[in-house]
């Protein structure tokens, strides 16, 4: 079965270390996921972020909840982490997470997902019919709710969408 890519950027106007200091958090995935998912992390706080780590979620896909549980694969403090989903609705789910300052004030991050829907020609269609539109929403929330949070009223930077 065919593996997606979706790659996203945002350029962030904090430093290098506040950005990735705020992505570093696993419980601030809570207000940068769209509500209608029901988002929560349920790993004890405070997570100890490194190479290793296992962070269980509960969450909602149309009306059916259910966990999701991802490794951190790689972590290379204000560079890059990696997670991986163990156990959640994915054959594969494969997020890289970069960061690279381009000014005192400024980072730029990026996003790549590797995802895929299993099941043959129904996964396929469950994919062209749900999962590609649902997987931008989240990222366009996530692109939203960012640049809220890390400077309310910061509206007037485009981000770049890349779907594969």
């Amino acid at each position: 079965m065919k593996v997606h890519v979706l790659e996203r950027t945002q350029m962030i106007p904090l430093s290098l270390a506040e950005t990735f200091e705020f992505f570093a958090d696993a419980l601030n995935l809570e207000p940068i996921t769209p509500p209608s998912l029901r988002f929560k992390v349920l790993t004890p706080a405070p997570i100890k972020m490194e190479a290793g780590t296992l962070i269980d979620y509960q969450l909602s896909l149309f009306g059916i909840p259910f966990r999701w549980r991802t490794l951190i694969e790689t972590w290379e403090p204000g560079k890059r982490f990696v997670d991986r989903q163990i156990n959640g609705p994915y054959s594969l789910w494969h997020h890289t997470h970069t960061f690279e300052a381009i000014g005192p004030q400024q980072t730029l991050m990026k996003d790549i997902v590797r995802y895929r829907v299993e099941w043959g020609m129904p996964g396929w269609l469950t994919h062209k019919l749900f999962v590609e539109r649902m997987v931008n929403e989240i990222f366009d929330y996530r692109f939203e709710a960012v640049a809220q949070l890390l400077q309310p009223g910061w509206n007037s930077y485009q981000h770049e969408r890349k779907v594969a």
